[in-house]
Protein backbone atom coordinates (compact mmCIF):
# COMPACT_ATOMS: atom_id res chain seq x y z
CA UNK A 1 0.00 0.00 0.00
CA UNK A 2 1.43 3.41 -1.06
CA UNK A 3 2.08 5.96 1.99
CA UNK A 4 2.73 9.57 0.69
CA UNK A 5 3.70 12.79 2.64
CA UNK A 6 1.10 15.11 2.98
CA UNK A 7 1.37 18.98 2.70
CA UNK A 8 -1.16 19.64 5.08
CA UNK A 9 -0.65 17.30 8.00
CA UNK A 10 3.04 16.75 6.92
CA UNK A 11 3.06 13.24 7.77
CA UNK A 12 3.34 10.51 5.57
CA UNK A 13 -0.74 9.14 5.03
CA UNK A 14 -1.85 6.38 3.40
CA UNK A 15 -3.18 6.49 0.15
CA UNK A 16 -6.64 4.55 -0.27
CA UNK A 17 -10.12 5.83 -1.63
CA UNK A 18 -12.96 7.57 0.04
CA UNK A 19 -15.35 5.31 -1.11
CA UNK A 20 -13.03 1.69 -0.96
CA UNK A 21 -13.19 1.66 -4.53
CA UNK A 22 -11.95 4.43 -6.72
CA UNK A 23 -9.30 7.20 -5.91
CA UNK A 24 -10.06 10.18 -7.33
CA UNK A 25 -7.09 12.54 -8.10
CA UNK A 26 -6.86 16.30 -9.34
CA UNK A 27 -3.76 17.84 -10.90
CA UNK A 28 -3.32 21.44 -12.00
CA UNK A 29 -2.42 21.14 -15.39
CA UNK A 30 -0.73 23.05 -18.16
CA UNK A 31 -1.16 27.21 -19.41
CA UNK A 32 -0.95 26.47 -22.48
CA UNK A 33 0.55 29.67 -23.87
CA UNK A 34 3.93 27.89 -25.12
CA UNK A 35 5.57 25.16 -24.90
CA UNK A 36 5.96 22.95 -21.36
CA UNK A 37 9.56 22.82 -20.15
CA UNK A 38 11.31 20.16 -18.15
CA UNK A 39 9.98 21.88 -14.42
CA UNK A 40 6.48 21.91 -15.76
CA UNK A 41 7.08 18.33 -17.15
CA UNK A 42 8.66 16.91 -13.97
CA UNK A 43 5.90 17.66 -12.20
CA UNK A 44 3.82 15.92 -14.61
CA UNK A 45 6.02 12.62 -14.58
CA UNK A 46 6.09 12.67 -11.16
CA UNK A 47 2.37 12.60 -11.07
CA UNK A 48 2.36 9.91 -13.62
CA UNK A 49 4.47 7.24 -11.39
CA UNK A 50 1.99 7.95 -8.28
CA UNK A 51 -0.88 7.24 -10.80
CA UNK A 52 0.88 4.20 -12.24
CA UNK A 53 1.96 2.89 -8.66
CA UNK A 54 -1.63 3.43 -7.47
CA UNK A 55 -3.26 1.26 -10.43
CA UNK A 56 -0.06 -1.96 -10.43
CA UNK A 57 -1.14 -2.23 -6.54
CA UNK A 58 -4.47 -2.90 -7.65
CA UNK A 59 -6.43 0.69 -6.78
CA UNK A 60 -8.58 2.27 -9.61
CA UNK A 61 -8.24 5.46 -10.35
CA UNK A 62 -10.06 8.65 -11.62
CA UNK A 63 -7.35 11.67 -12.74
CA UNK A 64 -8.76 15.08 -13.53
CA UNK A 65 -6.56 17.33 -15.10
CA UNK A 66 -7.35 21.10 -16.59
CA UNK A 67 -5.95 23.03 -19.08
CA UNK A 68 -5.64 26.82 -18.50
CA UNK A 69 -7.47 28.32 -22.09
CA UNK A 70 -8.00 31.79 -20.53
CA UNK A 71 -5.74 33.96 -18.13
CA UNK A 72 -3.32 37.13 -18.37
CA UNK A 73 -0.55 35.12 -20.54
CA UNK A 74 -3.07 33.28 -23.12
CA UNK A 75 -4.77 36.59 -23.97
CA UNK A 76 -1.61 38.64 -24.22
CA UNK A 77 -0.34 36.22 -26.38
CA UNK A 78 -2.89 35.29 -28.27
CA UNK A 79 -3.35 38.92 -29.21
CA UNK A 80 -0.08 39.35 -29.66
CA UNK A 81 0.09 36.71 -32.60
CA UNK A 82 -3.18 38.21 -33.79
CA UNK A 83 -5.48 34.92 -33.76
CA UNK A 84 -8.55 34.24 -31.57
CA UNK A 85 -7.69 32.87 -28.13
CA UNK A 86 -8.99 29.35 -29.09
CA UNK A 87 -6.38 28.93 -32.04
CA UNK A 88 -3.89 30.34 -30.03
CA UNK A 89 -4.97 27.70 -27.34
CA UNK A 90 -5.42 24.80 -28.75
CA UNK A 91 -1.95 24.90 -30.49
CA UNK A 92 -0.35 24.40 -27.96
CA UNK A 93 -2.87 22.25 -26.23
CA UNK A 94 -1.95 20.12 -28.73
CA UNK A 95 1.65 20.71 -28.66
CA UNK A 96 1.50 19.47 -24.69
CA UNK A 97 -0.60 16.33 -25.58
CA UNK A 98 1.93 15.40 -28.10
CA UNK A 99 5.14 15.77 -25.23
CA UNK A 100 2.86 13.71 -22.87
CA UNK A 101 2.85 10.97 -25.17
CA UNK A 102 6.29 10.89 -26.31
CA UNK A 103 7.25 10.97 -22.46
CA UNK A 104 4.71 8.05 -21.99
CA UNK A 105 2.46 9.97 -19.45
CA UNK A 106 -1.08 8.26 -18.93
CA UNK A 107 -3.47 10.43 -20.45
CA UNK A 108 -5.86 11.79 -17.07
CA UNK A 109 -9.55 10.05 -17.30
CA UNK A 110 -11.15 13.73 -17.72
CA UNK A 111 -9.43 17.53 -19.40
CA UNK A 112 -11.54 19.87 -18.75
CA UNK A 113 -10.77 23.78 -19.50
CA UNK A 114 -11.30 26.92 -18.39
CA UNK A 115 -13.06 28.18 -21.18
CA UNK A 116 -15.64 25.48 -21.11
CA UNK A 117 -16.31 25.80 -17.70
CA UNK A 118 -17.10 29.28 -17.60
CA UNK A 119 -20.83 28.72 -15.97
CA UNK A 120 -19.86 26.50 -13.76
CA UNK A 121 -17.39 28.86 -12.53
CA UNK A 122 -19.59 32.04 -12.32
CA UNK A 123 -22.29 30.07 -10.44
CA UNK A 124 -19.77 29.46 -8.00
CA UNK A 125 -18.63 33.51 -8.01
CA UNK A 126 -22.89 33.90 -7.42
CA UNK A 127 -22.79 31.35 -4.23
CA UNK A 128 -19.78 32.99 -2.80
CA UNK A 129 -21.28 36.88 -3.16
CA UNK A 130 -24.47 35.34 -1.67
CA UNK A 131 -22.88 34.16 1.30
CA UNK A 132 -20.90 37.09 2.07
CA UNK A 133 -17.72 35.54 1.18
CA UNK A 134 -16.89 37.62 -1.95
CA UNK A 135 -17.95 41.26 -2.77
CA UNK A 136 -18.16 43.14 -6.18
CA UNK A 137 -15.81 45.95 -6.14
CA UNK A 138 -16.67 49.55 -8.08
CA UNK A 139 -15.51 48.25 -11.73
CA UNK A 140 -17.27 45.40 -11.99
CA UNK A 141 -14.95 42.64 -10.59
CA UNK A 142 -15.74 39.96 -7.74
CA UNK A 143 -12.81 39.44 -4.55
CA UNK A 144 -12.83 36.80 -2.13
CA UNK A 145 -12.67 38.05 0.84
CA UNK A 146 -10.09 36.26 2.72
CA UNK A 147 -11.12 37.54 6.37
CA UNK A 148 -13.99 35.64 6.28
CA UNK A 149 -12.51 32.20 5.93
CA UNK A 150 -10.61 31.95 9.58
CA UNK A 151 -8.65 28.50 7.96
CA UNK A 152 -7.01 30.78 5.31
CA UNK A 153 -3.40 29.47 5.55
CA UNK A 154 -3.90 26.32 7.17
CA UNK A 155 -2.72 24.17 3.93
CA UNK A 156 0.63 26.72 3.30
CA UNK A 157 1.05 26.77 7.14
CA UNK A 158 1.38 30.37 7.00
CA UNK A 159 2.21 32.07 10.30
CA UNK A 160 -0.81 33.84 11.69
CA UNK A 161 1.06 36.99 12.27
CA UNK A 162 2.57 36.68 8.47
CA UNK A 163 -1.00 36.41 7.08
CA UNK A 164 -2.76 39.28 9.84
CA UNK A 165 -5.90 39.26 8.05
CA UNK A 166 -7.31 41.92 9.48
CA UNK A 167 -5.58 43.85 7.29
CA UNK A 168 -6.53 42.70 3.93
CA UNK A 169 -9.72 44.71 3.91
CA UNK A 170 -8.48 47.27 1.71
CA UNK A 171 -6.12 44.66 0.20
CA UNK A 172 -6.45 43.22 -3.69
CA UNK A 173 -4.71 41.48 -6.12
CA UNK A 174 -6.09 41.55 -9.28
CA UNK A 175 -3.13 39.55 -11.08
CA UNK A 176 -3.83 35.85 -11.75
CA UNK A 177 -0.35 35.38 -10.38
CA UNK A 178 0.84 37.27 -7.85
CA UNK A 179 4.10 37.41 -5.09
CA UNK A 180 4.29 34.68 -2.94
CA UNK A 181 4.40 36.95 -0.23
CA UNK A 182 1.43 39.33 -0.88
CA UNK A 183 -1.66 37.80 1.20
CA UNK A 184 -4.87 40.12 -0.33
CA UNK A 185 -8.20 39.41 -0.89
CA UNK A 186 -8.08 37.91 -4.87
CA UNK A 187 -9.95 38.37 -7.89
CA UNK A 188 -12.43 35.80 -8.77
CA UNK A 189 -14.23 37.97 -11.52
CA UNK A 190 -11.86 40.04 -13.47
CA UNK A 191 -13.75 42.70 -15.20
CA UNK A 192 -13.45 43.99 -19.01
CA UNK A 193 -10.70 45.49 -20.18
CA UNK A 194 -8.86 46.97 -23.20
CA UNK A 195 -6.35 44.68 -23.40
CA UNK A 196 -8.62 41.59 -23.43
CA UNK A 197 -10.00 42.14 -26.61
CA UNK A 198 -12.82 40.24 -27.48
CA UNK A 199 -12.31 37.72 -24.23
CA UNK A 200 -15.55 37.92 -22.31
CA UNK A 201 -18.13 36.41 -21.08
CA UNK A 202 -20.97 37.97 -19.61
CA UNK A 203 -22.06 37.69 -16.10
CA UNK A 204 -24.26 39.11 -13.19
CA UNK A 205 -21.79 41.82 -12.25
CA UNK A 206 -20.75 42.72 -15.83
CA UNK A 207 -18.96 41.84 -19.01
CA UNK A 208 -15.57 40.12 -17.88
CA UNK A 209 -13.75 36.45 -17.46
CA UNK A 210 -12.77 34.31 -14.69
CA UNK A 211 -9.70 34.93 -12.31
CA UNK A 212 -7.17 31.95 -12.31
CA UNK A 213 -7.66 30.10 -9.40
CA UNK A 214 -11.21 29.89 -10.02
CA UNK A 215 -11.21 27.16 -12.87
CA UNK A 216 -9.86 24.41 -10.50
CA UNK A 217 -12.55 24.72 -7.70
CA UNK A 218 -15.53 24.67 -10.39
CA UNK A 219 -14.13 22.08 -12.07
CA UNK A 220 -13.38 19.87 -9.66
CA UNK A 221 -16.74 20.29 -7.82
CA UNK A 222 -18.37 19.13 -10.89
CA UNK A 223 -16.49 16.13 -11.51
CA UNK A 224 -15.92 15.24 -7.87
CA UNK A 225 -17.96 16.98 -5.52
CA UNK A 226 -17.51 18.83 -2.25
CA UNK A 227 -14.87 15.93 -1.10
CA UNK A 228 -12.08 13.86 -3.01
CA UNK A 229 -8.85 11.80 -2.29
CA UNK A 230 -5.82 14.27 -3.55
CA UNK A 231 -5.27 17.23 -4.89
CA UNK A 232 -1.62 17.74 -6.97
CA UNK A 233 0.64 20.52 -8.33
CA UNK A 234 4.10 21.72 -8.10
CA UNK A 235 5.26 23.49 -4.64
CA UNK A 236 5.08 26.63 -5.74
CA UNK A 237 1.09 26.16 -6.23
CA UNK A 238 0.70 25.45 -2.31
CA UNK A 239 0.73 29.73 -1.74
CA UNK A 240 -1.35 30.88 -3.35
CA UNK A 241 -3.28 29.05 -5.89
CA UNK A 242 -3.84 26.07 -3.87
CA UNK A 243 -4.71 27.76 -0.68
CA UNK A 244 -7.25 30.25 -2.40
CA UNK A 245 -8.49 26.76 -4.31
CA UNK A 246 -9.38 25.19 -0.58
CA UNK A 247 -10.94 28.73 0.29
CA UNK A 248 -13.33 29.37 -2.49
CA UNK A 249 -13.88 25.90 -2.37
CA UNK A 250 -14.91 24.98 1.30
CA UNK A 251 -17.12 28.67 1.25
CA UNK A 252 -18.90 28.14 -1.91
CA UNK A 253 -19.59 24.59 -1.06
CA UNK A 254 -19.30 23.44 1.80
CA UNK A 255 -17.64 19.84 2.65
CA UNK A 256 -13.58 19.53 3.60
CA UNK A 257 -12.24 19.90 -0.50
CA UNK A 258 -9.13 17.36 -0.82
CA UNK A 259 -8.41 15.04 1.62
CA UNK A 260 -4.67 14.64 0.75
CA UNK A 261 -2.13 16.82 -0.58
CA UNK A 262 1.00 15.97 -3.14
CA UNK A 263 3.03 18.64 -3.89
CA UNK A 264 6.17 18.13 -6.61
CA UNK A 265 9.89 20.45 -5.44
CA UNK A 266 11.05 22.49 -7.46
CA UNK A 267 13.59 21.13 -10.49
CA UNK A 268 17.03 22.64 -10.95
CA UNK A 269 19.04 23.10 -13.96
CA UNK A 270 22.60 23.23 -13.71
CA UNK A 271 22.19 23.88 -9.69
CA UNK A 272 20.44 27.28 -10.41
CA UNK A 273 16.90 28.36 -11.56
CA UNK A 274 15.70 27.74 -15.10
CA UNK A 275 15.16 31.42 -16.94
CA UNK A 276 14.86 32.32 -20.60
CA UNK A 277 17.88 34.64 -20.19
CA UNK A 278 20.30 32.03 -19.12
CA UNK A 279 18.99 29.47 -22.11
CA UNK A 280 18.31 26.81 -19.68
CA UNK A 281 14.45 26.75 -19.89
CA UNK A 282 14.77 23.48 -21.94
CA UNK A 283 11.99 21.99 -23.92
CA UNK A 284 12.26 18.56 -25.36
CA UNK A 285 12.32 19.67 -28.79
CA UNK A 286 15.60 21.46 -27.54
CA UNK A 287 17.04 18.48 -26.18
CA UNK A 288 16.30 16.56 -28.84
CA UNK A 289 18.04 19.16 -30.97
CA UNK A 290 20.68 18.24 -28.78
CA UNK A 291 20.94 14.71 -29.55
CA UNK A 292 18.57 13.57 -26.23
CA UNK A 293 15.81 10.57 -26.17
CA UNK A 294 12.48 11.43 -24.02
CA UNK A 295 13.49 8.00 -22.61
CA UNK A 296 16.50 9.60 -21.45
CA UNK A 297 14.43 12.58 -20.49
CA UNK A 298 12.02 10.87 -18.52
CA UNK A 299 14.34 8.78 -16.46
CA UNK A 300 15.99 11.77 -15.22
CA UNK A 301 12.44 13.15 -14.43
CA UNK A 302 11.22 9.94 -12.87
CA UNK A 303 14.52 9.56 -10.85
CA UNK A 304 14.77 12.46 -8.65
CA UNK A 305 12.84 12.21 -5.25
CA UNK A 306 10.02 14.73 -5.41
CA UNK A 307 10.10 16.38 -2.22
CA UNK A 308 13.73 17.68 -3.03
CA UNK A 309 14.48 19.95 -6.01
CA UNK A 310 16.09 18.00 -8.94
CA UNK A 311 19.21 19.61 -10.44
CA UNK A 312 19.13 18.59 -13.47
CA UNK A 313 22.49 18.60 -16.16
CA UNK A 314 23.10 17.73 -19.36
CA UNK A 315 25.71 15.01 -18.40
CA UNK A 316 22.57 13.37 -16.58
CA UNK A 317 21.06 12.52 -19.95
CA UNK A 318 23.98 11.00 -21.06
CA UNK A 319 24.14 9.29 -17.42
CA UNK A 320 20.50 8.09 -18.24
CA UNK A 321 21.27 6.70 -21.14
CA UNK A 322 23.92 4.53 -19.97
CA UNK A 323 21.44 3.29 -17.39
CA UNK A 324 18.70 2.51 -20.17
CA UNK A 325 21.24 0.41 -21.97
CA UNK A 326 22.19 -1.37 -19.27
CA UNK A 327 18.30 -2.21 -19.01
CA UNK A 328 17.94 -2.94 -22.38
CA UNK A 329 21.05 -5.44 -22.18
CA UNK A 330 19.17 -7.04 -18.98
CA UNK A 331 15.81 -7.30 -21.09
CA UNK A 332 17.38 -8.62 -24.05
CA UNK A 333 18.99 -11.49 -21.87
CA UNK A 334 15.94 -12.61 -19.80
CA UNK A 335 14.18 -12.52 -23.73
CA UNK A 336 16.51 -15.14 -25.17
CA UNK A 337 16.36 -17.06 -22.12
CA UNK A 338 12.48 -17.28 -21.31
CA UNK A 339 12.66 -17.85 -25.70
CA UNK A 340 9.55 -15.09 -26.11
CA UNK A 341 9.02 -11.68 -27.03
CA UNK A 342 6.17 -11.81 -25.06
CA UNK A 343 5.40 -9.12 -22.22
CA UNK A 344 2.10 -7.60 -20.52
CA UNK A 345 0.73 -4.16 -21.00
CA UNK A 346 0.33 -2.17 -18.76
CA UNK A 347 -3.10 -2.50 -18.66
CA UNK A 348 -2.93 -6.46 -18.54
CA UNK A 349 -0.13 -5.70 -15.69
CA UNK A 350 -3.27 -3.60 -13.72
CA UNK A 351 -5.18 -6.92 -13.73
CA UNK A 352 -2.99 -9.23 -13.03
CA UNK A 353 -1.85 -8.34 -9.84
CA UNK A 354 2.35 -9.37 -11.39
CA UNK A 355 4.32 -10.46 -8.48
CA UNK A 356 7.70 -8.42 -8.31
CA UNK A 357 9.76 -11.24 -7.19
CA UNK A 358 13.42 -9.99 -7.13
CA UNK A 359 12.67 -6.36 -7.92
CA UNK A 360 10.34 -6.48 -4.63
CA UNK A 361 12.65 -3.80 -2.59
CA UNK A 362 12.44 -1.54 -5.59
CA UNK A 363 8.26 -2.14 -5.25
CA UNK A 364 8.68 -1.22 -1.67
CA UNK A 365 10.54 1.95 -2.03
CA UNK A 366 8.14 3.59 -4.71
CA UNK A 367 5.52 2.36 -1.90
CA UNK A 368 7.38 4.62 0.36
CA UNK A 369 6.75 7.99 -0.28
CA UNK A 370 7.75 7.29 -3.97
CA UNK A 371 11.46 6.97 -3.07
CA UNK A 372 12.14 6.48 -7.18
CA UNK A 373 15.71 7.06 -6.48
CA UNK A 374 16.00 4.48 -4.14
CA UNK A 375 13.97 1.99 -6.15
CA UNK A 376 16.18 2.99 -9.09
CA UNK A 377 19.05 1.38 -6.97
CA UNK A 378 17.29 -1.79 -5.67
CA UNK A 379 16.53 -2.38 -9.82
CA UNK A 380 20.48 -2.29 -10.75
CA UNK A 381 21.28 -4.32 -7.41
CA UNK A 382 18.60 -7.15 -8.84
CA UNK A 383 20.08 -6.93 -11.91
CA UNK A 384 23.07 -7.50 -10.68
CA UNK A 385 22.60 -10.24 -8.88
CA UNK A 386 20.62 -11.70 -11.33
CA UNK A 387 22.19 -15.50 -12.86
CA UNK A 388 20.21 -15.48 -16.10
CA UNK A 389 22.39 -17.86 -18.17
CA UNK A 390 21.57 -20.30 -14.85
CA UNK A 391 17.49 -20.03 -15.06
CA UNK A 392 15.39 -21.98 -16.88
CA UNK A 393 12.88 -20.75 -19.64
CA UNK A 394 10.14 -20.65 -17.11
CA UNK A 395 12.13 -18.82 -14.57
CA UNK A 396 13.79 -16.68 -16.94
CA UNK A 397 10.07 -15.20 -18.33
CA UNK A 398 8.88 -14.34 -14.62
CA UNK A 399 11.92 -12.82 -13.82
CA UNK A 400 10.78 -10.77 -17.40
CA UNK A 401 7.63 -9.96 -16.59
CA UNK A 402 8.53 -8.81 -12.58
CA UNK A 403 11.21 -6.61 -14.30
CA UNK A 404 8.15 -5.21 -17.05
CA UNK A 405 6.22 -4.60 -13.82
CA UNK A 406 8.50 -2.25 -12.18
CA UNK A 407 9.54 -0.63 -15.61
CA UNK A 408 5.75 0.56 -15.77
CA UNK A 409 5.70 1.77 -12.74
CA UNK A 410 8.66 4.00 -13.69
CA UNK A 411 6.76 4.67 -16.78
CA UNK A 412 10.04 3.56 -18.58
CA UNK A 413 10.46 2.65 -22.14
CA UNK A 414 13.64 0.91 -23.16
CA UNK A 415 15.65 1.95 -26.06
CA UNK A 416 16.92 -0.86 -28.45
CA UNK A 417 19.79 -2.19 -27.23
CA UNK A 418 22.80 -0.75 -28.84
CA UNK A 419 24.64 -3.35 -30.47
CA UNK A 420 28.37 -3.17 -31.22
CA UNK A 421 29.01 -4.74 -34.81
CA UNK A 422 32.15 -6.95 -34.43
CA UNK A 423 35.38 -6.47 -36.57
CA UNK A 424 35.59 -8.28 -39.95
CA UNK A 425 38.62 -10.47 -38.36
CA UNK A 426 36.34 -11.66 -35.63
CA UNK A 427 33.47 -12.23 -37.90
CA UNK A 428 35.90 -14.41 -39.43
CA UNK A 429 36.92 -16.46 -36.44
CA UNK A 430 33.53 -16.92 -35.70
CA UNK A 431 32.69 -18.14 -38.93
CA UNK A 432 35.45 -20.36 -38.99
CA UNK A 433 34.18 -21.74 -35.70
CA UNK A 434 30.96 -22.45 -37.12
CA UNK A 435 32.35 -24.49 -39.41
CA UNK A 436 34.50 -26.58 -36.99
CA UNK A 437 31.51 -27.40 -35.15
CA UNK A 438 29.41 -28.41 -37.95
CA UNK A 439 32.38 -30.68 -38.81
CA UNK A 440 32.14 -32.16 -35.54
CA UNK A 441 36.08 -30.88 -35.02
CA UNK A 442 35.52 -29.87 -31.36
CA UNK A 443 39.28 -29.02 -30.60
CA UNK A 444 39.23 -26.55 -33.64
CA UNK A 445 35.96 -25.11 -32.42
CA UNK A 446 37.54 -24.24 -28.63
CA UNK A 447 40.74 -23.12 -30.25
CA UNK A 448 39.08 -20.36 -32.33
CA UNK A 449 36.02 -19.71 -29.53
CA UNK A 450 39.06 -19.23 -26.93
CA UNK A 451 40.65 -16.82 -29.86
CA UNK A 452 37.50 -14.69 -30.26
CA UNK A 453 37.05 -14.30 -26.11
CA UNK A 454 41.29 -12.84 -25.97
CA UNK A 455 39.98 -9.96 -28.67
CA UNK A 456 36.81 -8.86 -26.49
CA UNK A 457 34.20 -10.86 -27.53
CA UNK A 458 31.68 -13.69 -26.98
CA UNK A 459 29.91 -16.34 -29.24
CA UNK A 460 26.64 -17.40 -28.16
CA UNK A 461 25.57 -20.10 -30.16
CA UNK A 462 21.66 -20.34 -31.61
CA UNK A 463 19.81 -23.40 -32.58
CA UNK A 464 19.76 -21.69 -36.19
CA UNK A 465 23.59 -19.88 -36.14
CA UNK A 466 24.69 -17.50 -33.44
CA UNK A 467 25.59 -14.25 -32.29
CA UNK A 468 28.58 -12.50 -31.45
CA UNK A 469 28.20 -9.96 -28.58
CA UNK A 470 31.36 -7.59 -26.90
CA UNK A 471 32.39 -9.25 -23.30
Amino acid sequence: MLHLYDTRTRKAQEISPMDGKTLRFYCCGPTVYAPAHIGNFRTFIMQDVFRRVVELGGTATTHVRNLTDVDDKTIRDSRKAAVTLAEFTATWADKFHRDCQTLNCLPPHVEPSAVAHIPEQIEMVKALVEKGHAYPSEDGSVYFRISSFPEYGSLSHLDKRELDLGKTANARSNADEYEKDSVADFVLWKSRRPEDGDNYWPSPWGEGRPGWHLECSAMIHKYFGNDFDLHSGGVDLVFPHHENEVAQSRCACGGGFARLWFHIAHLLVDGGKMSKSLGNMYTLEDLAKLGHKAEAVRYVLAGGYYRRPLNFTLSSLEDAKAALNRMAKFDAQLRTAAGTDTVPSYDEFRTLRSEPGIFQPAWDSLNDDLNTPEALGHVFTAIKKADVPSLSPEEALHMRHAFHFILNAFGIILPEEEKEEAPEEVRTLAEQRWQAKQNRDWAEADRLRAEVTARGWTIKDRKDGYDIVRN
